[in-house]
């Protein structure tokens, strides 16, 4: 092999080296860049879980009719005048 040839490939493997080598390879990148799309998705999906959860807590506080359905289907609240009929299995 002649001299030139050995610091071509020499060269060829450094750049090698530097691309794949290392702690931080581009195959551990493009892992990286892959979860972190992921992870992103699922921030997207918890925030509209949030918001949805927010919404509902704000319509408890504020709303007299969300109020009032949430008391007669937790607790079997009845107006005046009205009956309530359970029936067991």
């Amino acid at each position: 092999m002649t001299r030139q040839r050995l610091v071509w490939l020499v060269l060829l493997l450094a750049a090698v080296f530097a691309v794949q080598g290392g702690e931080h390879s581009t195959w551990s990148w493009y892992r990286l860049r892959k979860a972190e799309r992921s992870e992103r998705v699922r921030i997207a999906q918890l925030e509209g879980i949030v918001d949805s959860l927010t919404r509902m807590a704000q319509a408890i506080e504020h709303d007299s009719a969300t109020q009032e359905r949430l008391a007669r289907e937790s607790y079997g609240m009845i107006r005046d005048g009205e009956f309530l009929y359970r029936l067991v299995p």
